[in-house]
């Protein structure tokens, strides 16, 4: 069993470190962007830093709720978490079209996809 406040608590720090990629990733219009300048190369670099600990985070959390809580919500969590380990390991490779996708596609979804998530474990079991 997990403790609830403390995982709503997780949540909210992965949450809100997520809620800042849109921001970074605003007037992004093509993958090249990434590395077509400093300014370019310094939002891949925080949003990669992101994505790592939200990754890191998004295992822990599985591995503590034994894979329970997250199957409930339709993310594909194993992709959350692979991209965790490509860009920690591969930092240096980082597939600018892929990291593009996911900024663009994949964090509205997942950013509203734990606000949900946060809501339905601070209401607790009906």
């Amino acid at each position: 069993m997990y403790d609830r406040e403390l995982l709503v608590e997780r949540l909210e720090t992965v949450l809100e470190a997520l809620e800042r990629i849109p921001r970074r990733f605003q007037g992004m219009s093509h993958p090249e962007d990434f590395r077509a300048s400093e300014g370019g190369i310094d939002r891949m670099d925080a949003i990669c830093m992101i994505l790592i600990a939200a990754g890191e985070e998004f295992k822990k959390i599985d591995r503590q709720t034994e894979g329970k809580l997250f199957s409930g919500y339709p993310i594909d969590w194993r992709g959350a978490i692979g991209v965790r380990d490509v860009m920690a390991h591969g930092y240096f490779d980082v597939d600018t079209e892929e990291l593009f996708n996911i900024c663009r596609d994949d964090v509205p979804r997942l950013i509203e996809t734990l606000r949900t998530m946060i809501g339905d474990i601070a209401r607790g079991p009906a």
